[in-house]
């Protein structure tokens, strides 16, 4: 999924579980990260809404959750930022699966 100024307020404030991948196609670690963000978001399709958000192209999130270094992963449920589950940096897998499960279980 591709996450956009125009469709990522509306897809946040579903409700629904969100995962949001900040990224810009010039970083390195975000383009080694897309490959483990699309196997997430093929895996928990219709659970949770995991996708992309090209810092380049896009800035309403950029500027409102404070985005100083990608990649940076932010979570949503109810509407909300879980900031306790924000990672920075690229990351493994198996740690942001980890996260997506403390997501859905709260």
């Amino acid at each position: 999924m591709t996450f956009t100024d125009q469709n990522v307020h509306e897809i946040i404030a579903s409700g629904q579980p969100v995962v949001i991948d900040f990224w810009a196609t010039w970083c390195g670690p975000c383009v080694r990260m897309s490959p483990v963000i699309e196997e997430l978001a093929n895996e928990y399709e219709g659970t949770v809404a995991i996708g992309k958000y090209n810092i380049e192209e896009e800035n309403d999130l950029t500027t409102q959750f404070r985005i100083m270094s990608i990649p940076t992963i932010l979570f949503f449920k109810g509407g909300q930022q879980i900031s306790s589950l924000r990672l920075a940096g690229a990351q493994p897998k198996a740690t942001i699966e980890e996260r997506i499960k403390q997501l859905l279980e709260m």
